[in-house]
């Protein structure tokens, strides 16, 4: 069914939507415009007047998935302006392992395009992300010393590779949660004890301690 020509930003959403398909599904080699149109429903003249290149189509299309990141992670914008600068740890953690067991494709993807870029500010998330963590490491909840973008690509990395494991070792969606669940578990471990202060983080610190309790009794 093609769409209509009448609903530029409707046609937009579904090239982009259709585009995310494809990268996910081929990687960025596999992306062309005319492959994009067709699997999105609408004449390849109306694409191209989107995106008149590959490349300007990859470049929107990375920007799209890192936004579905964003609103992931951190929210839609209006709860973004309500609580600015108020990073939830645990919860932050949750979602990006979360959003990556669920979209491994995408995640690779993106972190590959976000890392080799010459201009990683350009992306959404990535300016979100360090942005949040730069205001927690300033603050008097952190170590000292904190090197914020190597701990921040370490985090990213870390985050979108997992799926790649966790993928070859479980074979369901309860699984696949729980593999989720125990990449963020140790990773606020590993944060209590190397970029937070865990005097600062009570409930938080618990919460940890009995995860890692209930794993070692169920091995």
């Amino acid at each position: 069914m093609r769409r209509s020509k009448r609903d530029p930003d409707g046609t937009r959403a579904a090239i982009l939507q259709a585009a995310g398909k494809l990268l996910a599904q081929d990687g960025p080699e596999g992306l062309s415009v005319s492959q994009v149109a067709q699997l999105a429903g609408v004449n390849r003249g109306t694409a191209y007047q989107h995106f008149p290149s590959r490349e300007s189509l990859l470049a929107a299309t990375t920007a799209w998935v890192s936004d579905q990141l964003r609103r992931a992670v951190f929210g839609d914008e209006q709860h973004r302006q309500s609580a600015p600068g108020a990073m939830d740890p645990m919860r932050m953690t949750e979602q990006m392992a979360t959003f990556a067991m669920e979209n491994p494709e995408f995640g690779r993807v993106w972190l590959f395009e976000v890392l080799s870029s010459s201009k990683p500010t350009n992306d959404p998330f990535w300016n979100e992300f360090r942005s949040q963590f730069e205001q927690f490491a300033k603050s008097d909840l952190a170590q000292p010393g904190i090197d914020v973008e190597v701990h921040a690509v370490i985090m990213l990395i870390g985050t979108f590779l997992w799926p790649v494991f966790a993928r070859a070792h479980s074979r369901t969606a309860k699984e696949r949660q729980q593999m989720a669940k125990r990449f963020s578990n140790e990773m606020l471990r590993l944060s209590l004890h190397g970029t937070m202060r865990p005097e600062k983080f009570p409930e938080l610190s618990a919460k940890v301690d009995k995860a890692v309790g209930i794993r070692k009794r169920t091995k």
